[in-house]
């Protein structure tokens, strides 16, 4: 069995329905078991748009905000830290993208966690290669936990 440390920093003004920790803590163990991890921590941290506009350009010279950034963490080889990385996810743009896709907020969360656990742990969609398993691994985490497919268009 994975223990999963998660630190959940909320930093948005507005918290009201937001998902849980509990439900944070679903999702990421549940991504991490198709992966055999154990013991790892990870902080998510919930921020609002203007926080990650500029993440978002500082790190990837977008200006602009965007649903989600995962920042993972390599550490020395000669010290043994059980740090995986970090996520960033923009709450407006996540309630925003929920709407314009017709999906439920929590199924939409759930897939933004999915997904930048994914990027922690290498995964990328760069090419058409890539992001062919990458969604298709994300489909199968999604149907694990009782969610639709996160790129079936409605």
């Amino acid at each position: 069995m994975s223990i999963i440390i998660l630190d959940l920093q909320v930093a948005c003004k507005i918290k009201k329905g937001l998902p849980t920790k509990e439900n944070f803590l679903l999702w990421i163990t549940t991504t991490m078991s198709v992966f055999y991890y154990k013991n790892k921590t990870i902080t998510i941290r919930i921020v609002d748009k203007k926080e990650m506009q500029k993440l978002n350009f500082m790190f990837c010279k977008k200006n602009k905000p965007t649903n989600v950034l995962s920042f993972p963490f390599k550490p020395p080889n000669h010290i043994k830290i059980e740090l995986l990385g970090d996520l960033v996810i923009c709450r407006q743009i996540v309630e925003i993208e929920a709407i314009e896709q017709k999906k439920s907020l929590e199924s939409h969360w759930a897939h933004m966690v999915v997904h930048g656990f994914l990027h922690l742990l290498g995964y990328d969609h760069t090419s058409q290669n890539l992001a062919v398993k990458m969604e298709s691994l994300e489909k199968k985490i999604m149907l694990f936990l009782g969610y639709p497919d996160p790129y079936l268009i409605q």
